[in-house]
């Protein structure tokens, strides 16, 4: 069983929570499935507002799914969770993110 498997039988039991969406979000995005990671990582931000991780790894899986709206808007919900969390390192990576999507 591979760990995407192990991840969805887990959700499919109702284990849902932030950090199992947000692995699930970074397994799909490690296969190169953009579409399901971005699905997985919104919901993990959903459950958690504050997972500043999430909103960055969501503004990467946008990236990698040709979205660079949706990764801008992401990075920008990131920032301000980062933010609210004291949480700088992470607001400063969305940051320079963010500004080399909009060079």
């Amino acid at each position: 069983m591979s760990i995407i498997e192990s991840f969805e039988a887990m959700l499919a039991r109702g284990k849902d929570s932030a950090l199992l969406r947000f692995s699930l979000g970074n397994a799909y995005l490690l296969a190169d499935d953009a579409p399901r990671a971005i699905t997985h990582l919104t919901a993990a931000v959903a459950l958690d507002p504050n997972y500043s991780a999430a909103w960055k790894l969501l503004g990467k899986a946008h990236v990698a799914g040709g979205d660079i709206a949706g990764a801008i808007q992401a990075y920008e919900e990131g920032i301000r969770a980062a933010t609210t969390n004291g949480d700088k390192q992470a607001a400063k990576e969305m940051a320079v993110f963010m500004k080399r999507l909009q060079a």
